[in-house]
């Protein structure tokens, strides 16, 4: 084999995405050791979330199906337990609790219609703070994702950034311009470029995916929780009359 077939060998295997990683600077291989990580933690965060939201949808689902059936709401509660499964199973848990600690001093028999606003009120209060609680929990990694999608091509354009000052610079010290001696130096530098957008890419389309499907959760739990406290106020206005 001669000196020519040795050179093309050589850069061949440079221009190799092991290779490029090899052959970069101290500071890009930082660059790209971190985006890699940063891409795990995404995606773990992303397969996370797709089980988590089919996991709520199927439980609010079941929990729905049980609710309208028309059965008594005191032996859904004792069915359901403390143990809730699921954002909705929660709040309802929540209201039924704070109905039954109000059931028991008689403040659900009560003929003061201001008692029994209050007990609404405090109702509402209880499922809005449940609410916020079972969604505070959902979103977790939400923030993760944005960051990532929003800062990950810039921490791959500062490698691809230094890797290019480099080999300019060891262009500039070996005062040889040809493509053989620029390629690998420039296909290292734009190589943190391309893992900086392939964490990005995925954690963009994840937030947006997932941000609507919570979103549309929490309107759930609220339309469940406008609906029940309406249920319970009407109870109420009955046992009065």
């Amino acid at each position: 084999m001669n000196s020519a077939d040795l050179t093309v060998t050589s850069s061949a295997s440079d221009l190799s995405t092991w290779g490029l990683f090899l052959a970069a600077d101290p500071l890009v291989k930082f660059v790209m050791l971190l985006l890699v990580l940063a891409s795990i933690w995404c995606w773990a965060i992303i397969v996370e979330k797709i089980s988590s939201v089919r996991r709520e949808r199927r439980f609010a689902q079941q929990f729905e199906d049980a609710f309208w059936a028309g059965g008594s709401l005191d032996q859904l509660y004792d069915d359901t337990g403390p143990d809730a499964e699921g954002s909705m199973s929660k709040v309802f848990v929540a209201a039924m609790r704070e109905w039954r600690r109000a059931s028991a001093r008689g403040l659900a028999s009560s003929t003061r219609s201001d008692l029994r606003a209050s007990l609404v009120s405090r109702i509402e209060r209880s499922m809005n703070f449940t609410i916020t609680r079972e969604m505070e929990r959902l979103e977790r990694g939400m923030n993760f994702l944005a960051s990532i999608g929003s800062v990950s091509p810039f921490v791959g354009l500062f490698g691809t950034v230094w890797g290019i000052m480099s080999s300019f610079q060891s262009i500039a010290e070996s005062k040889n311009t040809s493509l053989a001696v620029v390629a690998p130096g420039i296909a290292e530098a734009l190589f943190a470029t391309a893992l900086g957008l392939a964490a990005a890419i995925p954690a963009v389309t994840a937030y947006n995916k997932f941000a609507g499907d919570l979103e549309r959760h929490s309107a759930r739990l609220e339309t469940f929780a406008q609906e029940f406290s309406t249920l319970l106020g009407r109870q109420l206005d009955e046992g009065d009359n």
